[in-house]
């Protein structure tokens, strides 16, 4: 089984960043990073984005707020971020906690500094096959790694375990337009582990540690885990068994060391052209 790793995937949208600010004048695009509590998958995800940005020469600040702040207080100082001209990209780490009305959160945020595309308008376009808008950079970096790996989406069949906006459901409209034909499971899928084995592609966005096996995938399939737990050790892990994947599947991301990567990589991407759209 190949292990396809993020690294080498994040170089190469390195390359195409590097291209995109050989043109750019005025001052380095800046990132704020907007995390409201401690939960230990934003602060490895922020960790991960801080660690991006640097090596990519832009900026990124964190905002970092108590996880009981109330609905009004962070209201007013996500727009004081939101008309920030010094910000030209916004990232808000979801979900919010219950108190904080989220969906006010993504009409507020302006689409042109949404670069993981919560507003409204930036779904819309993802839906539409707009590619004017920004997708959500999880998604957009299953796509990413499946061409730079030079694995073929037309006319495979592809399996999303997952159903959120974070991941799944704008994930599927990306394929769609890949030319795959996709089918969108969940936790609630009947017959779940039949459905999975028969995908050309499995991606797993469920956000339940280690909850697929080998026993889910079919023979030589392609494992895409996207996602970011802690297992009963403390340890980062995906939605994956990674080493039950063993002699099953031709290909499969590790986690850590995956798609968060290349995830990270996709954000710093859109910063730099959201940058060159506001100037």
């Amino acid at each position: 089984m190949i292990t396809l790793k993020g690294a080498e995937v994040s170089a190469k949208i390195r390359e195409q960043v590097d291209e995109l600010c050989k043109g750019m004048t005025g001052s380095t695009p800046k990132l704020a990073i907007v995390r409201v509590g401690e939960r230990p998958d934003d602060l490895s995800y922020e960790r991960g984005a801080l660690k991006k940005m640097e090596a990519f020469g832009l900026l990124a600040e964190s905002f970092a707020f108590p996880g009981d702040i109330s609905d009004e207080d962070f209201k007013r100082e996500f727009s004081k971020i939101n008309d920030n001209p010094e910000i030209q990209g916004i990232l808000l780490l979801r979900p919010l906690p219950e108190q904080i009305k989220e969906k006010d959160i993504e009409e507020m945020i302006q689409p042109k500094k949404d670069l993981d595309g919560i507003s409204p308008v930036n779904i819309a376009k993802v839906f539409a096959g707009d590619e004017s808008g920004f997708a959500p950079c999880t998604a957009e970096a299953v796509v990413e790694v499946l061409k730079a790996n030079e694995i073929p989406m037309t006319g495979k069949k592809v399996i999303v375990v997952g159903r959120s906006m974070v991941v799944g459901r704008p994930l599927s409209m990306l394929m769609l337009k890949e030319n795959a034909t996709v089918t969108i499971c969940h936790t609630r899928t009947e017959n779940l582990k039949e459905t999975c084995k028969q995908g050309d592609i499995l991606v797993a966005a469920v956000g339940r540690a280690k909850m697929l096996d080998g026993s889910y995938v079919g023979t030589g399939a392609v494992v895409i885990d996207v996602g970011i737990n802690v297992d009963e050790n403390g340890k980062l892990c995906g939605d994956v068994d990674f080493d039950s994947l063993e002699g099953i599947a031709s290909m499969a991301t590790p986690v850590p060391g995956g798609v968060g990567a290349v995830t990270t990589a996709v954000l710093a991407k859109h910063l730099v052209i959201a940058a060159l759209s506001q100037r």
